[in-house]
C-alpha cells in the first residue's frame, strides 16, 4: 500500500494535470480578472531569462498555485544596470508558495542547459513546460551592426530556443499536458519590419518559425504556442532602451504572465497559435486593461511586428491620441538646403544650453538629417558652455543620430517622442546609447519653453 502512493506521488510530480491536479481544479475560481484560474500546483516550469521582467512574472504566477519553477539564467551576480539574479528570483518563488530552482544558464551554452534540465528532472521528476523568454534586442540597420550583435542575437532568439527546446522536449514527451510557449511575435512579412533591423526582424521570427514547425511536428502530443505584447511591457531593458518617461507608455508585465498562465492551462491540443497577449485575454473575458498599465490612461506604445502596414498604425495611434511614428517617408525634394525649422531649431536649443547642462551631459553629437532640410548639424554639451553649428562637429562625436529633417524638429518640439522615433526606425543612432538617452532630459528642457 505505501508502495503505491509512493508511485502515485512520483507519477504527480512527473505531471501537473494528473488525477489528483483535475480534481483540485474543479471547479475553477475566478480572479478580479474574471480569468478562470486552472490550477498549476505540481506542474514543472522550465523558464529561460526568469530572473527579472517577463520571465519572472510569468513564474510569479504559476507559482501562487504551487508550481516547481526553474529559474534559468545568466544572471548569478547582480549586474549594475539591471535589477535581479536566478537567486533573488528564487526568493521570490518561494515566497508566492511556489517551488525554485535557480541555474545559471547561457542558453548558447548546450552543456549549462543539459545540466539544468537534469537538475531539474532530479528535483521535481520531469518537466511539464518550457516557456521560451530569453532574447537579446539590437535595433540597428545592417551597417551598424556588428557582427558580434549578430550572433548574439542569434545565438540567443534563435538557435538557444530551438536548443533548449530540444533538450527538454524528450522530458515534455512524459507529461499528460506538456506545454512550450515561445514569446515571440506572428510572422508579418511586412518589409516595415525589416529595413531598420533586419539582424533583430530574424533572430526575433526565427523563434517564431520553432512555433511554426514544432506546433506541426509534435502535434497531438505537445502544444506549442507563440505569446506577444499588444504594446510595449514596462521591464528594466525597456527603461534603458526606452529612456527616461518610457514607462508611463506601457503595460505592466502582469498582462503578459496572465495570458500565459491561461494559454498554458490549456489542453495539449490547442497548439500552432500566434497570440497576441490583449486579443487572448478579451477572449477569455477579460474587460479591464486599465489594471494593466503603469499609468492608466496615458497612451500607449504600440509593440512591433503586429499592422499590416504602417499606415494603419499610424490611425489606430491617432485614434488613442499618441504621436505616430510610422508615417511614410516624405517624397520632398533631397536637395540640401539649410535654415527654416532646423535653424530655428538650433536656435531653441543655444537658449537652453549652458555650463550646467554641459557638466550634466558630457557629450558631443552629430545630427545627419535627410529630406526637405539636408543637412549636418552638430550639438557640443562637452566643452565651456556647450554650442551647435551646422557642419561635422570640430572633434569625433560620442552619437550621431540620422533622421528625416521634419521628425528632428517634431522631436525637440515634444510633437515626436525620441523613444517611438529611435523604436519605430525614424531615429537611428550610432555610438553611445547612454549618452543618447541623456539627450532626451534636454528635449523636456525645451519642451517646458515651448519651442
Amino acid at each position: 500500500m505505501v508502495r503505491a502512493e509512493e508511485e502515485e506521488e512520483a507519477q504527480q510530480r512527473r505531471s501537473c494535470f494528473g488525477p489528483r491536479a483535475f480534481a483540485a481544479r474543479q471547479p475553477p475560481r475566478r480572479t478580479t480578472s474574471s480569468l478562470p484560474v486552472w490550477k498549476l500546483a505540481g506542474c514543472t516550469l522550465f523558464i529561460t531569462g526568469a530572473s527579472r521582467g517577463i520571465g519572472k512574472a510569468i513564474a510569479l504566477k504559476a507559482a501562487r498555485d504551487g508550481a516547481n519553477i526553474v529559474i534559468a539564467a545568466k544572471t548569478a551576480e547582480p549586474h549594475p544596470k539591471l535589477p535581479g539574479t536566478i537567486y533573488t528570483a528564487a526568493q521570490e518563488v518561494e515566497a508566492a508558495g511556489g517551488k525554485a530552482l535557480p541555474c545559471v544558464v547561457d542558453i548558447r551554452d548546450e552543456q549549462q542547459i543539459g545540466d539544468a534540465v537534469q537538475k531539474a528532472v532530479d528535483a521535481f521528476g520531469g518537466i511539464d513546460i518550457l516557456v521560451n523568454n530569453a532574447s537579446a534586442i539590437s535595433l540597428t540597420g545592417t551597417l551598424e551592426t556588428h557582427m558580434k550583435k549578430v550572433d548574439l542575437m542569434l545565438g540567443i532568439n534563435l538557435r538557444g530556443t530551438y536548443l533548449t527546446s530540444k533538450l527538454v522536449i524528450p522530458h515534455l514527451l512524459k507529461s499528460r499536458n506538456p506545454h512550450i510557449l515561445n514569446l515571440s511575435p506572428p510572422l508579418n512579412l511586412n518589409p516595415v519590419w525589416f529595413k531598420n533591423h533586419t539582424a533583430y526582424t530574424m533572430a526575433k521570427y526565427g523563434m517564431s518559425m520553432c512555433v511554426l514547425g514544432m506546433a506541426e511536428e509534435f502535434r497531438g502530443q505537445i502544444a506549442v504556442n507563440a505569446l506577444w505584447p499588444r504594446t510595449a511591457i514596462q521591464t528594466a531593458a525597456m527603461d534603458m532602451l526606452g529612456g527616461e518617461g518610457v514607462s508611463k507608455q506601457c503595460r505592466k508585465a502582469d498582462i503578459i504572465a496572465d495570458a500565459a498562465y491561461a494559454i498554458l492551462s490549456r489542453p495539449k491540443d490547442y497548439t500552432g497559435h500566434f497570440l497576441v497577449d490583449e486579443e487572448f485575454l478579451r477572449e477569455q473575458g477579460v474587460k479591464d486593461f486599465d489594471q494593466y498599465a503603469v499609468q492608466p490612461g496615458h497612451p500607449l506604445l504600440p509593440d512591433f511586428f503586429l499592422d499590416e502596414t504602417p499606415e494603419s498604425l499610424v490611425e489606430k495611434m491617432e485614434q488613442h491620441g499618441a504621436t505616430p511614428a510610422f508615417k511614410p517617408p516624405s517624397s520632398s525634394s533631397a536637395t540640401p538646403t539649410s535654415g527654416g525649422p532646423v535653424e530655428t531649431t538650433f536656435d531653441a536649443i543655444k537658449g537652453v544650453i549652458n555650463e550646467d547642462v554641459v557638466k550634466s551631459t558630457q557629450g558631443i553629437y552629430q545630427f545627419d538629417l535627410s529630406g526637405e532640410h539636408t543637412g549636418v548639424w552638430f550639438l557640443d554639451l562637452k566643452t565651456g558652455s556647450g554650442s551647435v553649428g551646422q557642419g561635422e562637429p570640430p572633434t569625433k562625436a560620442d552619437v550621431v543620430m540620422k533622421m528625416d529633417s521634419s521628425d528632428f524638429s517634431k522631436m525637440f518640439s515634444g510633437k515626436l517622442k525620441p523613444t517611438m522615433a529611435f523604436m519605430s526606425g525614424k531615429l537611428k543612432i550610432k555610438g553611445d546609447m547612454t549618452l543618447a538617452i541623456k539627450l532626451e532630459k534636454l528635449m523636456n528642457r525645451m519642451n517646458k519653453a515651448k519651442l
